[in-house]
């Protein structure tokens, strides 16, 4: 098995775990969310192989949420989405907004549709909440592996 391949699987398991360990999963999940495994969505900047890892990760970790099969798909869409645009992005700080954008606007509008939230309010809840874990954790996460030299 390559070494990609490994990495890829490290990081869907290590999203799921970030999502499911009690305590962190009641604020993972909802129109309020600060879901510390978001954190990893900005991986596609130095490995592809997170791009796939991020996508089962999300589905396995919504499908174990109160939502359920709903986020798994929408919610790991927007994941593969934001991961694939991450990835484009890389060389530029635009990549670091891909994933707080798209699931801004992707889980609001399925919360909306499927839950009757009201969509703007819950655009802006799960951007902040995205925003936060990304522009700290996930800055800091690159941050670190680039200084290391992993890349």
């Amino acid at each position: 098995m390559s070494k990609k391949w490994i990495r890829g699987a490290l990081i869907a398991a290590i999203y799921i775990t970030l999502c499911v360990i009690p305590g962190i999963s009641a604020i993972a999940f909802g129109p309020v969310q600060f879901r510390i495994a978001e954190s990893l969505t900005v991986l596609p900047i130095l490995f592809p192989e997170a791009i796939p890892g991020l996508f089962v990760g999300a589905f396995i970790a919504n499908m174990t949420g109160p939502i359920g099969l709903v986020d798994a798909i929408f919610g790991s869409l927007a994941t593969l989405t934001a991961a694939l645009l991450t990835y484009r992005l890389r060389k530029t700080m635009w990549a670091y907004w891909s994933p707080v954008v798209v699931n801004g606007i992707v889980v609001a509008a399925y919360l909306h549709s499927f839950f009757d939230l009201p969509y703007l309010p819950t655009a802006l809840s799960i951007a902040a909440g995205e925003a936060a874990v990304v522009f700290t954790l996930g800055r800091l996460l690159i941050k670190k592996l680039r200084s290391a030299g992993i890349e």
